[in-house]
């Protein structure tokens, strides 16, 4: 099971690609294109020319997952639109938005962590 947890790093391949591609295609562009790591644990996400479906892959240290998520009706609903970028990062909620076809640029999302001032500090200690 993937968790989708604020540390991790994810990436979003703007471009749509060939969804022929499984596993070694898409670790292969990952490496070649975007010169990223597939090996380096981040979660890699691609779309289809249509819009209608999403791959995500990301290995784990022990092997890769490679996770579909094909929309029943429509097509999805945002895309990051950065013209000079190959690959947008997104955050952990903002992929659990688009995974639901959900705009991740109009949500609002609360701070991924806040640092406690030490007055705040002396309260979870006791």
């Amino acid at each position: 099971m993937i968790q989708l947890i604020p540390q991790l790093r994810i990436l979003l391949a703007r471009q749509p690609v060939d969804f022929r591609n499984g596993i070694d295609g898409l670790a292969a562009l990952c490496k070649r294109v975007f010169e990223e790591d597939p090996f380096s644990g981040t979660l890699f996400v691609f779309r289809n020319r249509r819009g209608s479906t999403l791959k995500l892959l990301v290995y784990d240290g022990l092997g890769f997952w490679l996770m579909t998520r094909r929309l029943s009706q429509g097509r999805l609903q945002w895309w990051p639109e950065d013209q000079n970028a190959a690959l947008h990062p997104l955050e952990a909620q903002q992929l659990s938005v688009l995974l639901y076809n959900g705009l991740p640029d109009q949500a609002q999302f609360v701070e991924a962590w806040r640092k406690l001032d030490s007055s705040q500090a002396a309260f979870f200690t006791s």
